[in-house]
């Protein structure tokens, strides 16, 4: 059993380094004015989800009695699509998210995490389920869970330099969103949307990008080292290697896009140096077209 010191001090760790986070996604969930009734759909599940009226062709088996007594109608106990309404976040958590090109713009880890946790707030809003891949926290609901994600997404960067999407715990037929950088080995990649795609996942590729990335503003001598510290190479012609950096950087967005379709998901690319309600809304919206 825990003590209570040791209770209260991981309560004040995650007073100091959560709110934040929680805050900011908070923030720009409210700026996304998306309805009141969100996503929600009857369907096949087990739990209340509305009253409606009987509509012709409903069977007698169907109507609620007990609610139906109260008036002059016949009402039909629908209940919610609970696959439909599972939607599971990865936020990659490797060095390479770290990574910040200047002062004025957030690491890319940073934004993610607060695009998914501003996703996670919009959808528990109507009603759904919301999971993230790699952690303990299949999907639930609630402001309990808001919380929980916050701190699953609130931990240390992993040492790996590229992260792996985790696709065990995916419900069939369920949402899926992936946040990442999306610049080591495509194959895993490949690999999660593939199995995901076996299981009738769909969902959005969202590749987060630092300005420098999407740039290359380097010339002269330059020292690249990623940020897990495994890949070192120096140069005295930086300048040199933009051309030949760019095209390989506009490749890998063209097979991300491509892996996306045949998969029946939808990928965008979004950079640091822009506001974040654009990609929220993106992101929703994409889901919505993955139905």
């Amino acid at each position: 059993m825990i003590s209570a010191a040791a209770l209260r001090a991981h309560a004040e760790g995650l007073a100091e380094a959560l709110p934040p986070l929680l805050a900011e996604a908070e923030h720009l969930a409210q700026a996304v004015l998306l309805g009141e009734h969100g996503r929600r759909r009857a369907g096949l599940g087990d739990e209340f989800w509305q009253y409606r009226p009987t509509h012709s062709g409903d069977e007698a088996r169907m109507i609620d009695w007990r609610r139906s007594a109260r008036s002059d109608a016949h009402f039909v106990r629908e209940k919610e699509w609970q696959a439909a309404q599972s939607v599971l976040l990865w936020v990659d958590d490797a060095a390479s998210m770290g990574f910040s090109g200047a002062s004025d713009h957030p690491p890319k880890v940073q934004r993610a995490r607060v695009l998914a946790l501003a996703l996670a707030v919009l959808l528990t809003r109507g009603g759904e389920r919301v999971g993230l891949l790699g952690s303990d926290l299949p999907p639930r609901r609630g402001q309990h869970q808001i919380l929980r994600l916050t701190e699953a997404l609130g931990r240390e960067l992993s040492p790996s330099d590229y992260g792996v999407p985790a696709t065990r715990g995916m419900p069939p037929h369920s949402r899926a969103v992936f946040l990442s950088d999306f610049l080591g080995d495509l194959a895993p990649i490949e690999t999660a949307l593939a199995e995901a795609a076996d299981r009738g996942v769909k969902g959005a590729l969202v590749q987060v990008l630092d300005p420098a990335e999407e740039a290359f503003p380097f010339d002269g001598r330059t020292i690249f080292e990623s940020m897990g510290g495994s890949l070192r190479h120096e140069t005295l012609k930086a300048g040199d290697l933009r051309g030949r950096y760019l095209a390989r950087l506009a490749e890998r967005k063209a097979r991300l896009a491509d892996l996306a379709r045949v998969t029946g998901w939808h990928y965008s690319a979004h950079h640091t140096g822009e506001g974040a309600q654009g990609a929220l809304l993106w992101i929703y919206r994409a889901l919505e077209r993955g139905r």
